[in-house]
């Protein structure tokens, strides 16, 4: 009797004992990540294990940046780099701790009552790999990106942030031409932005390696403070901050002359011009450029017809014009494309665990994975990737069926390519080598 079909189309499914992948080019991130010294560095500045049954700190730092850059959001997505089993021994990680020793092992990372040592090893992992990475780039003069990352969490210690949304407000610095995320410092929710702003931007300019330094800087109005604009001039930093359009701002603005307004462009709908102004407490007056629009609902009860936008910066006028400093600055709206990474391409808009301590670790491990992604993406892969999202990135590298088969003494990692793309793997693992013994 013939069976009746009952499945849309005519094919079955079943399990089998055969060694294979779903994530077959997770294998060169995972060299990638080895040969940088991801391995070695987790276990030489973590704290170790509490006894000599228990996981190695790199067990732990491995097995969540490998999540994580293969496309897993949660602790529970270790399950299934767990099933990976060939691919993990292929890769020299056998061992994938559960869900909930990996919980423990954050919380115990950040806890307050140690200092927050795991935090801090953490942070000096990240400023080892950076420099490895920033060695091979061949640039000496940055530019800085600092800005915030709104993440909503309905976890019982969060705060609410000024936007009255309950969660977490870290701060990041981007270097804009690599764009690796030099430091990020996790912060609760009811934090200002503008908050020790000085001090982050000093350390960020510590953070750059020998021979190297931060040049430029751009930031929105939480950065528009007389110590902060001070310490970048005493650097010899050039900068471009969004004017805090407070009183002694809009009395500067509507001293400028009408015959100043001056538009771009015909029919361009702006006009801009540019005055000198002055902190209250900096050392130096600097160049306040404004860009003026018409509004199209003005009140009829206040003298508002216009609408304003105000950049304060020191960049001297011989060498970037009005239009030009706009322009410039506005390319930190780059900065909202690496925030963008963060959250949809690492899955960093959402944290693990209840304590903002250990949220803060996990979000660390977030950083050092995105930043080793862009380092296998620049160093590793050829120029016309490098534009790739990591979605896109991982649909074409990381995502390649396999298979895993033993060849005598040697393990053989079958991938589904063509012979254009095999000689694309090769040529990657090869770089990957070359980074490794430079390294």
């Amino acid at each position: 009797m013939r069976m009746i079909r009952q499945t849309v189309l005519d094919f079955k499914i079943e399990s089998t004992e055969e060694k294979l992948t779903a994530h077959g080019g997770l294998a060169l991130l995972a060299e990638y990540n080895h040969g940088l010294g991801l391995r070695q560095l987790s276990d030489q500045h973590l704290p170790p294990p509490g006894s000599n049954r228990g996981y190695a700190p790199s067990a732990f730092v491995e097995s969540l940046v490998l999540m994580l850059q293969a496309g897993g959001q949660t602790l529970e997505d270790l399950r299934e780099l767990e099933q990976e089993t060939a691919l993990m021994q292929l890769v020299g990680r056998e061992v994938i701790p559960d869900p909930d020793t990996v919980g423990d092992w954050l919380r115990r990372m950040g806890d307050p009552q140690t200092d927050q040592a795991g935090l801090h090893g953490l942070g000096q992992l990240r400023d080892l790999l950076n420099h490895r990475l920033l060695h091979h780039d061949g640039i000496s003069d940055y530019t800085l990106d600092a800005d915030a990352m709104q993440i909503e969490a309905e976890k019982q210690e969060a705060h609410r942030t000024y936007q009255g949304v309950k969660g977490y407000l870290p701060l990041l610095g981007f270097l804009f031409e690599t764009p690796i995320c030099l430091l990020e410092e996790f912060r609760e929710g009811n934090v200002s932005p503008a908050s020790d702003q000085v001090d982050f931007y000093r350390s960020c300019q510590a953070r750059t390696p020998k021979g190297k330094r931060i040049a430029f800087y751009r930031a929105d109005s939480a950065s528009y403070q007389a110590e902060l604009i001070n310490a970048l001039e005493a650097d010899g930093v050039y900068w471009a901050i969004t004017a805090d359009q407070d009183r002694a701002v809009k009395e500067a603005i509507a001293s400028i002359p009408e015959a100043d307004w001056q538009e771009p462009t015909r029919g361009c709908g702006y006009q801009v011009a540019e005055t000198v102004h002055a902190l209250s407490h900096s050392d130096q007056a600097f160049r306040l450029i404004v860009k003026r629009e018409l509004r199209r609902q003005p009140d009829l009860f206040a003298d508002n017809r216009y609408f304003y936008h105000a950049l304060a910066s020191n960049w001297p006028i011989e060498e970037k014009g009005a239009l030009q400093l706009l322009a410039w600055h506005n390319q930190r709206g780059q900065a909202e494309n690496f925030l963008k990474e963060l959250k949809a391409g690492l899955g960093l808009d959402r944290m693990p665990c209840g304590q903002g301590f250990a949220n803060a670790v996990f979000f660390r491990l977030g950083v050092i994975a995105y930043n080793l992604f862009l380092g296998f993406k620049r160093l590793s892969c050829p120029q016309a990737f490098w534009h790739h999202t990591i979605a896109t990135l991982r649909w074409k590298l990381i995502q390649v069926a396999g298979r895993i088969v033993h060849h005598g003494r040697q393990l053989i990692l079958k991938l589904a390519l063509d012979g254009e793309k095999l000689r694309l793997f090769r040529s990657i693992r090869k770089r990957c080598y070359e980074l490794a013994v430079a390294t």
